[in-house]
């Protein structure tokens, strides 16, 4: 379990690898984002290979071990978010630069046309990243709801564990108090024994002699 926990990591380490060289390269971006897709799918099949392996630990560790996969699921889920919002972006630059270079694109008979087009193509734009900035608002928004849900969640089952784990040692404690217990009742017989046989020979010995 180990091995394929510290191998989900590195892949996650690749991820955000990836998201850098997603915001500095202007080209070749669908390329990167398919890179990134495919090692969130890698990291969610090791995910639920971890869920069987969690089952099979001992219990005492079993707490912590789905605490750290819940936290993989979690970073999971966040660069998933996070990859849809960059797809969303690229593809609104592309639609509004294909929209714009259609519109430049016009060819018309006087300057004065030209320059209103040219006016009306700088308002289209300016209205265009208001309204990108708009749709990025609300999908930081919705993005900020999702996790904030997913950790209350993770929050919860953190919680019952712990009070599991919890109840397990205060049981453990309980065990433990009874061994000590037993244990001094054993020995206070074995003295008791003891002084009883001694105390037979010493009998014996005297009435014999």
């Amino acid at each position: 379990m180990d091995t394929l926990y510290h191998q989900t990591n590195q892949l996650l380490q690749d991820v955000s690898d990836l998201f850098i060289r997603l915001e500095k390269e202007t080209t070749n971006q669908e390329a990167i984002e398919n890179d990134i897709q495919a090692k969130i799918n890698a990291i969610s099949a090791n995910c639920e290979k971890l869920d069987i392996y969690v089952f099979k630990t001992p219990i005492n560790q079993r707490p912590m071990a789905k605490m750290r996969v819940d936290q993989l699921k979690y970073d999971n889920k966040h660069i998933q978010a996070s990859l849809n919002n960059a797809k969303s972006r690229r593809q609104r630059r592309e639609q509004e630069k294909s929209e714009r270079d259609q519109l430049l694109s016009r060819r018309f008979g006087h300057d004065h046309t030209e320059i209103t087009v040219d006016y009306l193509a700088q308002e289209q734009n300016s209205l265009q990243n208001s309204h990108r900035n708009v749709d990025d608002m609300l999908s930081t928004g919705s993005n900020i709801l999702t996790t904030l849900r997913y950790n209350r969640d993770t929050l919860k089952g953190a919680h019952r564990r712990m009070i599991d784990l919890a109840n397990t040692l205060g049981l453990s404690n309980a065990t433990i108090s009874l061994i000590e217990r037993r244990v001094a009742q054993d020995k206070y017989i074995l003295f008791g024994g003891m002084f009883v046989t001694i105390a037979v020979i010493v009998l014996v010995v005297v009435y014999l002699t």
